[in-house]
């Protein structure tokens, strides 16, 4: 096995290509995802859908296939080849979310976002793989949050670009624009080849879940990431709501405030939580689910006192630090299942976590946010999201405990 020394050479020219092309494809994945965060404002007014058909559309829609075909994506990634299969999925969600902009009603919107949701499946998955098969251990961690950032600086662009060309020209021309931008990143995807793979047992998923049910650990970041994605999806589709409706922020400035939180709060909580467990996992593999349960634990705390402040220029900072907690997770959790798994089931093991993640997240954490917005609105009018959001946060607590049971367990599985 290569030691920790071993690994701190420096990178070569085709590793830094390698994570550049990653990254931009990530940025485009959470770009087209998150796009909607900021559109559905506009789309609301002229389709006239309710918040939990709005829900339904951000959540469902999206996470029902893109977690489902993760699975057999990331298997065909680990046998016939990572990059075919990321380049492709890119064109598939580019090309989706451009058709978003001609959708007519709930049905075709819904049915366009599936299939963008089909696209982004094969994705991730085979990109932390990938990842593995190129980057020594003791740069993965970083280099899989290096990858991550593609979250922060996507979903940003995804709010300020929807939220400008939206007021510029209209949500249909928002998503067209950004849709066909995906598609010349997929040729080029197409010319980085995939090198050297292991080969892949012949009994396929039932191999890798007999090694993976071997590993409670890994179950345990599974599940803890999975509850912390219900507040996490759920705050970053709706708060944009909150500050538009609630607020009174117009949608322009909805997209420069929310990309401010999402830009400044990622880039430094995915970065600094992939550096962490690098330098504290040597020696102690049960940092790497330690960062992420401190991590959760400290966001509650800090999105309620920014949610109680009115004054946004205040709460500003307070939402930055919360997005920064929240995003803390990516390096650690997914550098520690790529540490604890063989080469030929790297996606596989992603795509399983993802699955959890996703369809639990995004397929809960927006929907029940704008349910539970419709059925206290009632009684709580105006302040109905914001109870919404504050009680969801509870979540976290959920994550943080079984991320701490992880952290007991992780040493022996890896």
């Amino acid at each position: 096995m290569t030691s920790e020394a071993a690994t701190s050479s420096p990178r070569s020219t085709s590793e830094r290509r390698l994570l550049a092309l990653l990254f931009l494809a990530y940025l485009l994945n959470f770009l087209d995802r998150q796009i909607l965060a900021i559109l559905k404002i506009p789309i609301k007014a002229e389709l006239g859908l309710t918040d939990t058909q709005l829900g339904l559309m951000g959540g469902i829609a999206f996470a029902a296939l893109y977690s489902t075909l993760a699975i057999p994506l990331a298997r065909l990634a680990d046998r016939r080849g990572r990059v075919k299969v990321i380049a492709g999925s890119v064109a598939v969600w580019s090309a989706a979310t451009a058709v978003c902009g001609a959708a007519t009603g709930f049905a075709s919107l819904f049915v366009a976002r599936m299939v963008v949701g089909i696209g982004e499946a094969g994705g991730v998955a085979p990109s932390h793989a990938l990842i593995a098969d190129r980057v020594p251990p003791g740069r993965r961690a970083r280099s899989l949050a290096v990858f991550s950032l593609g979250i922060p600086v996507g979903s940003a662009l995804g709010l300020l670009l929807g939220g400008w060309i939206a007021s510029a020209l209209n949500w249909r021309w928002a998503f067209g624009l950004v849709g066909v931008a995906g598609l010349p990143l997929a040729l080029a995807l197409r010319r980085v080849g995939d090198g050297p793979t292991a080969p892949s047992p012949t009994d396929g998923v039932n191999s890798a879940m007999r090694s993976l049910a071997k590993k409670p650990s890994y179950w345990l970041l599974a599940l803890g990431a999975a509850s912390a994605s219900i507040p996490g999806y759920g705050l970053a589709f709706w708060l944009p709501t909150y500050f538009n409706s609630v607020l009174d922020l117009s949608l322009a400035a909805t997209g420069v405030y929310s990309a401010a939180i999402t830009l400044v709060g990622g880039l430094g909580g995915i970065w600094l939580g992939g550096v962490l467990a690098d330098r504290w996992s040597v020696g102690r593999p049960a940092a790497q689910a330690l960062v992420p349960a401190a991590a959760f634990a400290a966001k509650i705390p800090l999105y309620v006192a920014a949610m109680m402040v009115r004054s946004l220029a205040l709460a500003l900072p307070l939402y930055m630090l919360a997005y920064c907690a929240a995003q803390a997770w990516l390096g650690p959790v997914f550098g520690a299942v790529q540490r604890m798994v063989a080469p030929d089931i790297r996606a596989t093991a992603s795509a399983w976590l993802l699955l959890l993640v996703n369809l639990v997240g995004i397929g809960v954490g927006t929907f029940i946010f704008g349910f539970a917005r419709d059925r206290l609105s009632l009684t709580y009018g105006p302040d109905a999201l914001r109870f919404a959001l504050l009680g969801g946060l509870a979540f976290y607590l959920v994550a943080s405990g079984l991320m701490l049971a992880a952290a007991i367990r992780i040493g022996r599985d890896s």
